[in-house]
């Protein structure tokens, strides 16, 4: 589905990402872990298209993504769930969850929706709070949620269970790993495999922008 070849990223004039190989299939589930600062984020970013690539080539179900722009990747089936959650505080959850469908013209927003309220119940429960008034932990599976409303093929989750209390933890690994089941594929990204070993089937380290299997 996604095939990464001696991709190199800079952010200004500094290089971050040097030379990564990468490949994910249809529904496989791939660990990115590294420490803080080794490039996760930048990886994460640069396939979304929000970082340009200095080198190297990315294709998605065969085609190039060079020219393609964020929300055409977006319409292509790819999710994005970043690590600080960007949501916006005050709209509504269920506001929040829509942005890609309205972003995207999407016709099947409320069909969408409900599916996606089945995959994660407890959105549907606060949808009407503002996403301000929610713990960080709640504000994570309302992230998640948004990434699927677009990522029906591909979901960019980093990582997901970074600040969050081990109860909600817990239950955010579960729903990820019951993804699998939708015919999802996932790229996650942690500092360590102390959540996601189990769900995973395969793993990439990276340190200092090089990226490497298991």
């Amino acid at each position: 589905m996604l095939e990464i070849e001696r991709l190199d990223v800079s952010i200004g004039s500094v290089g971050i990402l040097r030379g990564v190989d990468m490949t994910v299939g249809e529904r496989q589930f791939v660990g990115l872990i590294g420490r803080n600062g080794a490039g996760k984020t930048t990886l994460m970013r640069a396939i979304m298209g929000i970082l340009a690539a200095r080198g190297g080539s990315m294709r998605y179900d065969g085609q190039p993504m060079e020219r393609m722009a964020t929300h055409l990747r977006a319409r292509a089936g790819i999710g994005y769930m970043p690590e600080d959650r960007r949501l916006v505080p005050t709209l509504t959850v269920e506001e929040n969850v829509l942005v890609p469908a309205w972003a995207a013209s999407r016709a099947d927003a409320e069909a969408r929706l409900q599916r996606v309220y089945k995959m994660i119940p407890e959105v549907e429960t606060f949808r009407a709070r503002k996403a301000l008034q929610l713990s960080g932990g709640q504000q994570k599976l309302v992230a998640l949620a948004r990434a699927l409303m677009s990522g029906t093929r591909l979901l960019l989750l980093d990582e997901p269970f970074e600040g969050v209390a081990p109860v909600l933890a817990r239950r955010l690994a579960e729903v990820i790993s019951n993804l699998k089941s939708e015919g999802l594929s996932i790229i996650l990204t942690e500092s360590d495999l102390s959540h996601s070993k189990e769900m995973l089937d395969r793993v990439y380290t990276i340190d200092r922008g090089v990226v490497s299997v298991g």
